[in-house]
């Protein structure tokens, strides 16, 4: 008996330490499981894909294993990695860097769903353990899935490595780790609400001025307006490049058809080539907003095209996109007229950037919930300036990153560079965006704050009731005019009415400036009124504002 005793209180260590570690590992076990199910799904449709163009191929140069090597082989191009092509007629091999864009999208969403709910599955069976739990349980699925979707990658980067397509290892090792990374961290942040404490802590390293900058209150409002200024201006940006890719190949649709017809006879090659061109049209409208921008883009060795002229074109397979290109000599008027894209883009950054500057004065329109004017005040002519020049400066580094992965080698000589030169990209856009975006935000900032004074001037003298913002920034009301007594004393309203109000009408006694922009209330006079309107009407509530 003192033996079971004594073997009994050695194991108790051991035991509390898998009762521990039962406590903590579904969460990396359903990352684990997360990660492996979405690198399958992935590979599983790259697979399927590919085999069902190979039983439809008349002539097959290979068996099914060769299959689901380009399989793979494609699976880890689409995360950006350089493949290289052995079975070369030189003998020499080949790389092929450029990545469909829309082809990452499929892995990207796999792991940012698969990290989400990862972590929703995780809390719902009580593993978080209130915040804190929370927070470690989705760290923890987030290595989950991390890890399981590498152990997956690199098997598939094995398998791959025995095709005709192999993986360059050191852009393997690059790309297919930071795919995983990024989108699992975005699927666990948007698994707890996108919360902006994960962000201050990876501002926290900043440099402290750049941190005060960036951390405060006011910055945050200002950041956020030029983040949503830039990703419209993105927008514009490839959906103008995507409507210049569209006019060109309807310019020269006989030529794409002919190309088309000649690339192959057979129906599962025609549909390969069909899908292929579908995948990179992103690529493509990313390529005709680097023409739109100036630079242009370069079609290998030697040969620049650019609206201000294009190059001799050098020996280029025939390729239905290809033969959208502008042909060789100077550019002409019609060459010069995609310059309307680039304007459009920097009018879309300024013009978003004075809706926030002007939305303090217009009581949060446009969206913005009063994050453009801190305090119900209109920006600065310089403030705008500056956060719309903040705006650019995003505008044109996202830019130029989507002109970096859309491009690549395919092959060496007269393919070894394809594509927007992605630093060349990224100085025109700023160029743009400061000649066009940063004027427009100014000047659209002063004909808003302009209008805004006209109206007001001509409903005060007409005797009629001023729109002005609410105390709070959260709506608008109306002022009745009352007397304005001469000598500079203070105007006074005898009754606010609102489209929210659920307490009108009221007396309300602020010191606003001419155009209603901001106001600047007495604490104790406004406390002090509102307290006697109460007593006297018997109710309750709080006015509107008057929190």
């Amino acid at each position: 008996m003192a033996g079971v005793i004594q073997m009994t209180a050695r194991r108790s260590p051991l035991s509390s330490l898998l009762t521990r570690l039962r406590g903590r590992s579904p969460g990396l076990a359903v990352g684990l499981l997360g990660g492996a199910v979405a690198a399958g799904l992935g590979l599983g449709m790259f697979a399927v894909l590919v085999m069902v163009l190979w039983i439809s191929s008349p002539y097959p140069d290979s068996g099914p294993e060769g299959a689901l090597h380009v399989a793979a082989a494609l699976w880890l191009l689409a995360h950006g990695a350089e493949l290289v092509r052995t079975d070369t007629l030189s003998g020499v091999a080949a790389p092929v860097g450029v990545t469909p864009l829309l082809l990452l999208v499929l892995p990207v969403w796999l792991v940012h769903r698969a990290a989400r709910d990862g972590v929703e599955r995780d809390d719902a069976g009580g593993s978080g353990g209130g915040p804190g739990g929370a927070d470690v349980s989705g760290r923890t699925v987030w290595a989950g899935v991390v890890l399981g979707y590498l152990v997956v990658g690199a098997g598939a980067a094995l398998y791959a490595a025995g095709g005709v397509l192999r993986p360059s290892w050191v852009s393997t090792g690059i790309c297919v780790p930071l795919v995983a990374v990024a989108a699992a961290g975005a699927g666990v942040w948007t698994a707890y609400g996108r919360p902006r404490d994960v962000v201050d802590e990876v501002l926290i390293l900043l440099p402290g001025r750049v941190r005060r900058m960036v951390l405060g209150s006011e910055a945050r409002g200002r950041l956020g307006a030029a983040a949503r200024a830039a990703g419209a201006g993105v927008a514009v940006f490839v959906g103008g490049g995507a409507l210049l890719l569209g006019v060109s190949m309807v310019w020269h649709g006989g030529a794409a058809r002919a190309s088309f017809l000649q690339l192959t006879e057979s129906f599962s090659g025609r549909c390969a080539v069909l899908l292929l061109c579908v995948v990179l049209v992103p690529n493509a409208a990313v390529w005709a907003g680097a023409y739109a921008l100036g630079p242009g883009f370069v079609l290998g060795e030697g040969r620049v095209v650019g609206p201000l002229g294009a190059s001799p074109a050098p020996l280029l397979p025939p390729f239905p996109l290809l033969e959208a290109v502008p042909g060789a000599g100077s550019g002409g008027p019609l060459n010069w007229a995609v310059g309307v894209v680039p304007v459009v883009a920097g009018v879309t950054v300024g013009w978003f950037v004075a809706g926030v500057a002007t939305a303090g004065g217009a009581g949060g329109a446009g969206g913005s919930g009063g994050a453009g004017g801190e305090g119900g005040a209109v920006w600065s002519r310089g403030r705008t300036a500056g956060v719309a020049l903040v705006a650019v400066c995003g505008f044109a580094g996202v830019v130029a990153g989507l002109a970096a992965m859309a491009g690549g080698p395919l092959g060496v000589a007269a393919l070894a560079g394809f594509g927007p030169v992605w630093w060349q990209v990224g100085v025109a856009a700023v160029v743009w965006g400061g000649v066009v975006g940063v004027p427009v935000a100014v000047g659209v900032r002063a004909w808003r704050v302009r209008g805004r004074e006209v109206k007001v001037a001509e409903a005060e003298a007409a005797g009629a009731d001023v729109r002005v913002p609410a105390p709070s920034g959260g709506g608008w009301f109306a002022r009745r005019k009352a007397a304005v007594a001469a000598g500079g004393e203070e105007r006074s309203a005898d009754a606010v009415t609102g489209d929210n109000a659920a307490f009108e009408p009221y007396d309300f006694l602020p010191t606003e400036a001419v155009d209603g922009s901001s106001w600047q209330r007495d604490e104790a006079a406004r406390e002090a009124r509102w307290a006697a309107l109460r007593e006297a009407s018997g109710r309750e509530d709080t006015p509107p504002g008057a929190s």
